[in-house]
């Protein structure tokens, strides 16, 4: 999970020093990297390319592919690590897409954290002033859509390969992207050709390891680690960007990832 967690970081660290390379570039970069890699794969051990439930793969898919835009687009206006920790209250909609649409049931406890975690958001915004409300606002998008992301996952089940999932959310990036970015296409010099090629890697990677990780341990012990990320991101944002937090910054995201964390223990149990 460790390695995972640093493979999203460096993603997102690219990402956020591509700045001059369109958004939708940017995700035809990252998904086709992916596809190549996870398509050998497939191929490699036998896997039914195109699995079974097609239809909510390609909702899944699309939902995926707005999430990662609207994400990319954040990184723009918002230091990463903010962003990182924002995007994170996407379990926080899984949940509330869960209640509605699955008809699952909450704990008054877990209602308790996600409000809590929303008053971080809040001390966020309210108090540190340097946050962009432009990208604010598309980073919750963001995770509003990642969360709607994981409910569809969870609809979709074990009917497929996690891969063959991956896949289709892989190729529709690919082939949007593409066509989105041809009018803003921005060519690639010297060292973006390496970077740009390094998304899909890194993304690949970042899916790989964070699946065998809970393949091989208990949920609760390993989904906590996922927000091992936003220490990650934080640093090499403080190092590489010298981007500056203020308390009531750092006090916010303590509180989010505090109640994310918890929720997602309590969730487990």
């Amino acid at each position: 999970m460790i390695i995972s967690t640093l493979s999203f970081s460096l993603m997102n660290s690219v990402v956020k020093y591509l700045d001059h390379i369109a958004t939708f570039e940017l995700v035809f970069f990252r998904t086709i990297g992916s596809l190549i890699l996870g398509t050998s794969y497939i191929l490699l051990k036998g896997i039914p390319l195109l699995g079974n439930n097609r239809k909510f793969m390609i909702f899944r898919a699309l939902t995926g592919l707005i999430a990662m835009s609207l994400f990319f687009m954040s990184l723009k206006y918002l230091p990463i690590g903010t962003a990182v920790s924002l995007r994170y209250l996407a379990p926080i909609y899984a949940a509330l897409f869960a209640v509605l649409l699955l008809k699952e049931r909450l704990k008054p406890i877990q209602w308790f954290l996600f409000l809590f975690a929303f008053a971080g958001v809040i001390v966020l915004k309210g108090f540190d002033k340097d946050i962009s409300s432009t990208g604010l606002f598309l980073v919750l998008a963001a995770s509003v859509f990642s969360g709607l992301v994981y409910v569809l996952i969870r609809k979709i089940g074990n009917g497929d390969h996690p891969l063959v999932i991956v896949n289709y959310f892989m190729f529709t990036g690919t082939v949007i992207g593409g066509v989105l970015s041809i009018n803003n296409w921005v060519a690639p010099k010297g060292k973006d050709w390496l970077l740009l090629s390094s998304l899909g890697i890194f993304g690949f990677f970042g899916q790989v390891f964070m699946t065998k990780a809970f393949q091989i341990a208990k949920t609760n012990l390993v989904a906590p680690l996922k927000y091992i990320e936003v220490i990650f991101t934080l640093l090499v944002g403080v190092f590489w960007f010298a981007d500056v937090y203020s308390l009531w910054s750092l006090l916010g995201i303590i509180m989010i990832i505090t109640a994310l964390i918890t929720n997602v223990i309590i969730g487990n149990k």
